[in-house]
């Protein structure tokens, strides 16, 4: 069922799911995309002050924001994003760490220049198993409403 602007109102918070990475998972994104010592090289990553390997924050960003589409976002009349007003990693990420992704309604409002949309502010976080913050981003996204 196609969820639209009016099913998304302010105050509404999301399960988008969870998720983990291998150790495998972590080297490979990080050699394509994020080569810094700490994601790419476990013994380098000792003498760092992370203590060991952790994960790309564009890693955890990535898979959360896919998380969001396959639990939320791939139903809806999404109609994209003008962009982040945020994105803060909190924590480091490990292999094996279960992660879970949420997604809040700040605030939401139809366009006044385009009435056959809506646009809401949302805040994404991604949480471990101590419910401890490990990465947010705050985004404007737009949706259809709902035909008349």
């Amino acid at each position: 069922m196609t969820k639209y602007f009016e099913d998304f109102p302010a105050g509404a918070t999301f399960d988008c799911g969870s998720f983990s990475f291998t150790e495998d998972q972590i080297l490979t994104f990080a050699t394509a995309y994020d080569p810094q010592r700490f994601h790419v090289d476990k013994d380098a990553a000792k003498d760092t002050i992370y203590g060991g390997l952790i994960a790309s924050g564009w890693h955890t960003a990535s898979q959360a924001m896919r998380q969001v589409v396959d639990h939320l976002f791939g139903e809806a009349a999404a109609m994209g994003s003008p962009g982040l007003t945020e994105l803060s990693w909190k924590k480091p990420v490990r292999a094996g760490d279960h992660l879970r992704v949420r997604l809040s309604i700040e605030n939401a409002r139809k366009l006044a220049s385009k009435p056959n949309l809506g646009i809401t502010n949302q805040l994404i976080e991604v949480l471990n198993d101590e419910d401890e913050v490990v990465l947010q981003w705050r985004a404007a996204v737009m949706f259809a409403t709902k035909p008349a």
